[in-house]
């Protein structure tokens, strides 16, 4: 088995203080989740990201700054998933496609509810949670 490398972010409007979550239509379906997917031959873990956000929300919103939250790698190293916050300026409308059937800007700790395992695992981590809210306090 070759590697997999996948990518996520956490979209953030400066304005509202919110996140993007996009409720799933086709694998874990009726979960909440965030925008990304699986980076494609020799792309890098923020060229498949960016590729997936334009197909994902129907464009490539501006974004303000790329900031790192976290490197998952499973315990056989086969498969690495790279979080990243996107700061954007305000909310905007995502232009679904068919892997999702919902979107919803939320707080910081009212994260929609089921969410992805994996989405889940990370926004409980002690850890994270810590480096998520040193971030927001950072963006001003």
């Amino acid at each position: 088995m070759s590697e997999i490398i996948c990518s996520g972010c956490l979209f953030y409007a400066k304005l509202t203080k919110r996140f993007l979550f996009l409720s799933r239509s086709a694998k874990q379906k009726g979960t909440w989740g965030m925008v990304g997917g699986k980076s494609i031959d020799t792309e890098t873990p923020w060229q498949g990201l960016q590729r997936e956000i334009v197909e994902e929300v129907g464009f490539a919103p501006t974004i303000l700054k790329t900031i790192p939250l976290e490197l998952f790698v499973s315990k056989d190293t086969k498969f690495k998933f790279h979080t990243f916050v996107c700061v954007v300026d305000q909310e905007f409308t995502p232009r679904l496609n068919q892997e999702h059937s919902g979107y919803a800007w939320v707080s910081m700790n009212a994260w929609p509810l089921p969410l992805h395992e994996g989405v889940r695992k990370t926004l409980q981590n002690k850890q994270i949670k810590t480096k998520l809210q040193t971030i927001l306090d950072l963006i001003v």
